[in-house]
């Protein structure tokens, strides 16, 4: 019986595997199943699984961008087999961050499922890309592919292979990771039209707001997320959703709603490592939004659920940053000490001090923190980027006390050990901003020097330079002692290489730096940076002066002041003679004038860099006003004037109120006093429509000759309105009727009037230029209305009122223009009434409106 029940299964098996192809609504759907996972679908996921491994292997933690990813690819779900995992670690690449490929999609047709697919419906042989040296993700993808197209089984609109539900799990999650979301969109349709009823759909769903979300599409996204919540999915789908949900949210920007959904998935979610980074986010969150105690917490549960030793660490460091300086300090401090003199934690010393230094600079013990930054430089480093903001913090304390070239130097150090690129770009910027601060800082206080030392009488100079000299004497008699003491100590290097040297046939020696080939030492560029390396380790960064190897001085911060200073650090034999100092003091005026004037331009500079740069107004507001006391060039005056009226008349207006009022007292037809006037319009001396009008109706009748009603109109706008912007300007008018009426010397006193009281203006420029030309020796030529010449060498413009048929002086000019009013040819400008009725309606020139 049994041999023949064997004869019957062997018979089975041989019929089955014949080499008769039946249609595939024909095959059996159980058969089918089997077949589409062993023949193509485990390579599918194999490729996929392997993708996903080698990804975990690469993956790091970058703890100083703004959020961490939740999801790593550990224990990574393949296709629909969430419960093979034990955490739904799907996604370490934030979903913003996947480089996005744009679908094939021509002609406007939308794409399939089986766009790689050949006219018969089957994927162009998959087995080409892999022997191309296609990516796993590609061979995933292909393999889905081919298992859909080979072993799709369609009968009345529906999908009968349930296990071809697998095949397109795979192949959305290939697309989706591979940035092509559109297309991985376009084959969860087909699940969603031919597999609706298949109680897996919600996992496609996920995967369907994954993708929309990756393309930006927040509200598709947000609305089938929100759907999937409201519709009561199993527990296992609703994991992953909450974790897909909350980052969709933070990258749409509703952080109070990710934070929600954060939560959500802190409470259902019971893996370890899954809870210890959903907390982890959590507080990166609360941080960013100033809520240190609800951060705080967030930390401690991170910490709590961590079981990876760097998570651990992190997470005491981001609690030790939401001390908010109010708490026990004393007692957070002894905690964090302790701890890392613990075990392993021992390696992380550099980081804990960091830490602690946060932690003290916020409880307001400013030397404190810096002395916990400086333990945290001399201990191993653990993480280049917390030795870098290490550097920065320092720098940072030197900023503080207006020490530019100290915090130039830790910025510069900070930049060449940070890693986090976004952060190293940021100090980049403040580090070359300080760097010009400091250019000006330290001119300013250098020409101050000069110019201090050469108002001193010689007695003054003489007992300055003495008691300067006497310090150069006690700073070097100390560094002499420091020298012997060195000469005592054991090993030091006096030149000697005898055998009991310390560096006696060392393999460090300057001479043979383990090369075994003969030849000029700086000839060989490795030898030579070898040899510098190991020079520093055994000395110290030394200065390049004589006898360095006596002198402990190294090159410093110090070194770096002297320089922007221009003081010499080599001893000069007359280093001690005042009168080798005072005779570098220049005397000629001219010399110090341009010191002056250099050391204004540069406080002006700096100034305005306080507030541009690090929006220090305080401060900028202080450097410009201490410009102002010492009265500057015109030019550089009114520019310190504006940018403190500018920078204070809204948060401060007291503060701004003496700026105010020196520009309208002392420069009250310029610019920059009509901006004090009204800072909120939008144009600089614009003058009243009613005056605007008249002055045309002015202008209208003197181009009449109707000389004395244009006067009388100009008399009475005057009069009404004396303080409008165009005041100099229907002076100027006036004068020009003056003329006409009056004759040249009435003229030429008007002229003279409008220079006194207008002179910063452009018509009391224009009055002054004139003047030259009227009282010089130059004749007028009589010309009519249209500039023809009536008389010949005729006299200077007598001082009785001129006829109708007499030439004016205004046309004289425009004719005969003097040198200032020609072009570079000889030729006259535009005439010199058409010129100031061009300016009279526009508004001069002005710096630009600051808000």
């Amino acid at each position: 019986m049994k041999k023949n029940i064997l004869f019957l299964l062997a018979a089975i098996i041989v019929v089955s595997c014949g080499t008769k192809v039946k249609k595939p609504e024909q095959r059996s759907k159980f058969l089918k199943g089997f077949s589409t996972y062993y023949n193509t679908l485990f390579n599918a996921k194999d490729a996929l699984n392997s993708e996903f491994t080698s990804r975990d292997v690469a993956h790091k933690d970058n703890f100083y961008a703004p959020y961490i990813p939740i999801l790593t690819y550990e224990d990574q779900p393949l296709g629909s087999d969430l419960g093979q995992s034990s955490a739904f670690a799907e996604n370490s690449v934030k979903m913003g961050e996947i480089n996005r490929q744009p679908a094939n999609n021509k002609g406007g047709m939308p794409s399939t499922p089986f766009a790689q697919a050949n006219a018969n419906g089957v994927p162009s042989n998959p087995n080409d890309e892999v022997n191309k040296g296609a990516t796993a993700l590609e061979i995933a993808e292909a393999k889905a592919l081919k298992a859909i197209g080979k072993y799709s089984v369609i009968k009345k609109g529906s999908e009968k292979n349930k296990t071809i539900f697998d095949a397109y799990m795979i192949l959305a999650q290939a697309r989706i990771y591979q940035g092509k979301s559109l297309q991985a969109i376009d084959a969860l349709n087909y699940v969603f039209t031919h597999m609706k009823d298949d109680k897996r759909i919600p996992l496609a769903r996920v995967y369907e707001g994954l993708a929309y979300s990756q393309i930006k599409n927040y509200h598709k996204s947000d609305e089938i997320f929100a759907k999937l919540k409201s519709d009561g999915i199993s527990k296992t789908h609703e994991k992953l959703l909450s974790i897909y949900y909350a980052e969709s949210l933070l990258d749409a920007g509703k952080k109070e709603e990710a934070v929600r959904e954060l939560s959500r998935a802190f409470e259902i979610n019971n893996n370890r490592k899954l809870k210890s980074r959903i907390a982890f986010l959590r507080g990166q969150i609360y941080q960013e939004q100033n809520k240190n105690e609800l951060a705080r917490e967030s930390f401690v549960d991170a910490y709590k659920y961590a079981n990876d030793f760097e998570f651990e660490v992190k997470s005491q460091i981001e609690i030790a940053k939401t001390f908010n300086g109010r708490g026990n300090y004393d007692g957070a401090k002894d905690y964090l000490e302790n701890i890392s003199k613990k075990g392993t934690y021992g390696s992380r010393k550099n980081e804990f001090y960091y830490a602690l230094g946060l932690m003290a600079g916020k409880a307001g013990k400013t030397a404190e923190s810096q002395e916990y930054f400086q333990k945290s430089l001399l201990e191993k480093v653990s993480d280049p980027q917390v030795r870098g903001l290490t550097y920065y913090e320092i720098g940072r304390n030197y900023l503080a006390k207006n020490d530019y070239i100290g915090a130039g130097a830790y910025y510069d150090s900070a930049l060449v050990v940070m890693t986090y690129e976004p952060s190293k770009i940021l100090l980049k910027n403040q580090s070359e901003n300080i760097k010009k601060i400091s250019t000006n800082y330290y001119l300013i206080k250098k020409n101050d020097s000069i110019l201090n030392l050469a108002k001193m009488s010689e007695p003054q100079k003489n007992d300055f330079f003495a008691k300067y000299i006497e310090k150069i004497k006690a700073k070097e008699a100390k560094e002499e002692l420091e020298r012997k003491r060195e000469e005592r100590s054991k090993g030091f290097d006096t030149g000697d290489y005898n055998s009991n040297s310390l560096f006696a046939n060392s393999s460090t020696a300057f001479e043979d730096f383990g090369t075994t080939a003969k030849g000029f030492y700086f000839g060989n560029t490795g030898t030579v940076s070898k040899g510098s390396s190991t020079f520093k380790q055994v000395w110290g960064d030394r200065a390049l002066i004589d006898n360095w190897r006596y002198s402990k001085k190294m090159t410093s911060i110090v070194d770096a002041k002297n320089a922007a200073l221009g003081i010499s650090t080599a001893p000069n034999p007359r280093r001690f003679e005042p009168s080798y100092y005072i005779e570098q003091i220049p005397t000629d005026v001219a010399k110090l004038s341009q010191l002056k004037k250099d050391r204004d331009t540069a406080s002006l500079g700096l100034g305005i860099m306080y507030q541009n740069y690090f929006t220090n107004t305080p401060l900028a507001t202080k450097t410009l006003y201490e410009l102002v006391d010492v009265k500057p060039e015109e030019k550089v005056m009114l520019q310190a004037l504006y940018e403190i009226f500018a920078m204070n008349y809204l948060k401060n207006p007291q503060v701004a109120e003496r700026a105010k009022q020196i520009l309208l007292s002392e420069y009250p037809y310029t610019s920059y006093a009509e901006f004090a006037r009204n800072p909120k319009n939008s144009t600089f001396v614009k003058s009243s429509v009613e005056v605007e009008s008249e002055y045309k109706r002015a202008f209208s009748l003197f181009e009449s000759e109707k000389f004395a009603e244009s006067q009388e109109v100009i008399n009475q706008t005057l009069e009404k309105f004396p303080k409008d912007a165009l005041v100099p300007k229907l002076n100027l008018l006036n004068a020009f009727n003056t003329g006409k009426i009056s004759g040249k010397e009435v003229m030429i006193l008007q002229l003279e009037q409008i220079v006194l009281n207008y002179s910063k203006t452009p018509e009391g420029v224009k009055a002054k230029e004139m003047l030259n030309y009227l009282k010089s020796e130059i004749g007028f030529q009589t010309t009519d209305n249209n500039g023809n010449v009536v008389q010949q060498n005729a006299p200077n413009i007598p001082s009785q009122p001129l006829k109708q048929n007499q030439a004016s002086p205004i046309n004289q000019i425009n004719n005969n223009p003097p040198a200032s009013l020609q072009n570079n040819n000889g030729m006259p400008t535009k005439p010199v009434f058409n010129e100031v009725q061009g300016t009279t309606l526009a508004p001069l020139q002005a710096p630009a409106n600051k808000k």
